[in-house]
């Protein structure tokens, strides 16, 4: 492959930034632009350590005083020859060697190449490949873990192990179908069915897994919902930790809605702060009060506000008996907590009661404890470990597609049906998950039948 270059830091001022460089001849591009302090060229500079020397810009002249760092062959993140320069953070200084670098013989690398690199030299397969995404965007310390354990393949073990169980058996079989003279054991239905079993019970526990990566990854859609001045614009910069909306004693400030991501509980919350929902003339504050309707149906979580302090209203129990028929995970909320409490009305008259309830000051912090808590609890990390969880809807899809196969497999075989018919869907279900991790079917499946049986002798 050509000779590829990128930034592989932040463009903003930093204290390092780094030059990356990958591909065949990468090493004669890099002498062009690197002078190694202790004279030697950058092909000849040991494999994996820091060289200290200048990096030069187009017209050879020295820009900046940097560490090198020449990683050859298999062993580089690509698979292939790959340099890095360790420069001043400063996006001039960047800029001007990566011209440099052009000058010398390299490209412009596309969005998310080296990696691309990685996978197709097999150094990654694509389950590592898209962790290196999740690890980057993580927002929490579960979804870092996760995608850490991931890209040190941990999902890929995991599919493997069924992936493996599933060629056994279909490799077996085309083994006693295509070379009848060899001393080959057949298949029994019973293990088949027993394979077969345990091969959909584990990719069932896998894809039970995805609402948790989802919520790792992406965060839960949440609206904070209730009547105007009860406190929901507090609750919002309380929970995010700084003034992100406008707080003040008069009713219907907040006209539309206010987002803002907050870690609580451990749980990504992507929070909405809506307008106040009220009947109202005021045709901008009413705008306001449709889209905050609209972000309710859009959530996934809502979180309803009541002010704790003061006799509970015709418009909170409306608010209440909305929210308890949208079939949504609901925090009760109630507000004020510093102002004192006054005694309210159970839930015994609606239809379906707040998953937990919490009464909170944002002022002074009370209850926020209890409310992280309860947050937790909906959205729990599950008995899954780090990186054996899916994140996103391709894995998820994929893995679906090959339970799918295994069950139609499954019920094919105790129908009655031959076990060719039957063998037909763990292919497709080995497909899939080939698809999951950039596997490919038929060289696995050939190369299996020849290791397994000696076929050929």
């Amino acid at each position: 492959m050509d000779v590829i270059a990128a930034i592989s830091t932040a463009s903003a001022l930093s204290a390092i930034g780094i030059l990356r460089v990958s591909g065949e001849g990468c090493f004669a591009v890099c002498e062009r632009v690197f002078r190694a302090a202790n004279g030697r060229r950058f092909s000849e500079l040991p494999p994996r350590e820091m060289v200290l020397g200048v990096l030069l810009d187009r017209a050879g002249d020295p820009i900046d005083q940097v560490l090198a760092v020449r990683f050859p062959g298999k062993r580089s993140y690509t698979g292939e020859d790959c340099g890095e320069f360790h420069c001043h953070g400063s996006p001039v200084v960047l800029a001007e060697g990566l011209q440099a670098l052009f000058a010398a013989g390299a490209r412009q690398a596309g969005r998310g190449e080296f990696t691309k690199r990685a996978f197709l030299s097999g150094n990654l397969d694509l389950t590592q490949a898209e962790a290196v995404i999740d690890l980057i965007e993580a927002e929490t310390a579960g979804a870092a873990r996760n995608a850490a354990e991931q890209l040190g393949g941990a999902l890929r073990r995991r599919i493997e192990g069924v992936y493996q169980r599933l060629l056994n058996l279909t490799s077996q079989f085309y083994a006693v179908v295509d070379y009848p003279d060899e001393d080959i054991e057949d298949l029994r239905r019973e293990d088949m069915a027993r394979e077969l079993a345990d091969a959909e019970g584990d990719l069932g526990e896998l894809l039970a897994t995805f609402r948790r990566g989802r919520v790792l990854r992406q965060g839960v859609p949440t609206a904070i919902l209730g009547p105007p001045n009860v406190g929901k614009s507090s609750l919002l910069n309380a929970l995010a930790g700084y003034d992100r909306a406008i707080v003040t004693d008069i009713p219907g400030t907040t006209r539309d809605t206010v987002e803002e991501k907050a870690v609580v509980g451990g749980v990504l919350l992507r929070l909405i702060d809506t307008a106040g929902i009220r009947d109202t003339g005021d045709p901008v504050e009413r705008l306001g009060v449709e889209r905050s309707r609209r972000a309710m149906e859009d959530a996934e979580l809502l979180l309803v506000v009541s002010d704790g302090s003061r006799p509970e209203t015709e418009e909170d129990r409306a608010l209440l008996r909305q929210a308890a028929g949208t079939g949504k995970s609901w925090i009760h909320v109630l507000s004020k907590r510093d102002l004192g409490s006054v005694p309210r009305p159970g839930y015994e008259a609606l239809e379906r009661p707040p998953d937990a309830a919490a009464a909170v000051s944002s002022v002074t912090g009370e209850g926020l404890a209890e409310l992280e808590g309860a947050v937790a609890a909906l959205f729990p990390a599950g008995e899954a470990p780090p990186g054996q969880i899916l994140t996103n809807a391709r894995q998820a899809e994929a893995v679906e597609r090959a339970a799918q196969a295994l069950r139609g497999a499954r019920e094919a075989l105790e129908s009655g049906l031959t076990p060719d018919a039957v063998l037909a869907d763990g292919e497709s279900a080995i497909s899939a998950l080939g698809e999951l991790t950039g596997r490919t079917l038929r060289e696995d499946l050939t190369a299996r039948i020849f290791e397994r049986f000696c076929v050929g002798k």
